[in-house]
Formats: structure tokens, sequence, C-alpha cells
């Protein structure tokens, strides 16, 4: 069994998922909120060992995890916009279940509830939905999420965390829907909203711009590779088959 051509295909493999992301987080690199998704690969040992009594080493798959760097702060000014502080997630209702974002641009339906950009409610701390005066004017959010209307306190925004490391799905609204369930913050001292900002996307464009390249090159360097092999292998057959 030829084993660099396994060898080979799995690299492919692994590097045709990995410019599968770099391209979404490209896509992404002007969506409020968004994280970048990135890619751990793990080195496989094959349970056969070649005629030199070694093991032979394949790629894995590949397993998705989010970056976990923030992204740049832009001050809007306006009163619905929010931004978290911390390593933690505003929490989304959503059709799909409760769904994790950073996406802070909100809204106030007609009814004064407190809604995503996409109309999803946003929930306080215990899960439910925030309701606010229509006609009590802009609201004021204070760091720790609380959110009042002519200095009275209408509901506070909740913070979530959830172990992503776990799995997760991609939602709207930079959103993801995780496999662990997310837990409320209790202790605020290392999270907080900030009103008048958004946080913009933590994709750094020059150096996705960058891994698309060297990805590009390294799936072109195998592929010439597997081509080469492929061919020696037609060589020796014909010849063999020949004499």
């Amino acid at each position: 069994m030829q084993t660099g051509i396994y060898v080979s295909l799995s690299s492919q493999m692994a590097l045709e998922r990995r410019l599968t992301t770099i391209a979404d987080n490209m896509a992404n690199i002007n969506t409020t909120g968004f994280r970048a998704t990135e890619v751990k690969f793990d080195q496989v040992l094959s349970n056969t060992e070649n005629k030199l009594n070694s093991k032979v080493a394949f790629v894995s798959q590949g397993n998705d995890y989010l970056s976990t760097d923030n992204g740049e702060l832009e001050n809007t000014g306006s009163p619905l916009d929010v931004a978290v502080k911390g390593d933690a997630w505003f929490a989304l209702n959503t059709p799909a279940g409760t769904v994790l974002t950073r996406d802070g641009r909100l809204t106030m339906s007609q009814t004064g509830e407190l809604q995503s950009i996409r109309g999803y409610s946003i929930l306080d701390a215990g899960g439910a939905p925030i309701q606010l005066d229509p006609k009590g004017g802009e609201p004021t959010i204070a760091y720790d999420g609380s959110v009042f209307q002519n200095g009275k306190e209408m509901g506070k925004i909740g913070l979530y965390t959830a172990d992503i490391s776990k799995g997760f799905q991609r939602y709207s609204n930079s959103g993801v829907i995780t496999t662990d369930p997310p837990q409320a913050v209790v202790d605020n001292s290392n999270f907080g909203v900030a009103q008048g900002y958004l946080e913009n996307s933590n994709v750094n464009g020059m150096r996705a711009m960058t891994e698309l390249i060297e990805v590009s090159r390294a799936f072109d360097s195998i592929s010439s590779l597997t081509s080469t092999s492929e061919g020696s292998i037609s060589d020796a057959i014909k010849t063999l088959g020949g004499s």
C-alpha cells in the first residue's frame, strides 16, 4: 500500500477545511460581534506499521474552536448599542433555543421589549425577556447591565458563559448555539456592559489573508507531490509489467 498517497490525502482534507474556515472568517471581517473560527489538527498514528517498523502519521480531520480574542470596541454613542466587557456573552431567545452572541446592536419593539437587531428577545440572568416602557424614552444601561428609564430600573441584561470547546454551531446575529448549556454570570466583577459601544469582529484581515495564501500554497505543493507519486507508481507498473 502506498501510504504516502493516503498521508497526502489526509493533509489535503485538513487544508481544505482550514481554507473553508479562513474564507468564512474573511467574509465576516466587518460583522459586529463575530468571533473567528480556528481549527486544531492532531496527529493520528496508523495501527499498521511499514517495512521499517515505524508508525505512519496522518492528519486528523480537525476540531473547530472559537478565537477568544476580543474585537476592537467602537464608540457609537447610541444608547441601544452595548458591548460585553470580558469573556462573556449576551443571550437571545430564538426559535432554535438560547443563542449566545457578542452582537450588542439592540432595538426596542413597539411593545417595549428589548431585542436584538434580528428581532430576538435579549434575556436577563433568569432567562426572561426584558420589558421596557415604549414611551419611556431612551434607556440608560449601567456597567452591571441594569437598564433604567426615567431613573426607574426596568430590568437587567444577563451575561452568560459556556464551555464552547465542548461543541458549538453558528447562528445568525453572530450567535453560537453551544453543546454545553449556558450559565448566567453570578459574579460580575470580571464582566460588564458598556453602553454606547459595539464590539467589532475579532478577525485580523491581514493575518487571515496571509494564512489564506500560505494554506493555498501548501495545498498546491501537496497536490504536486501526490501527482509525482502517482506518476512514479504508474511508471513502475509499466516497467515491471513489461518485463
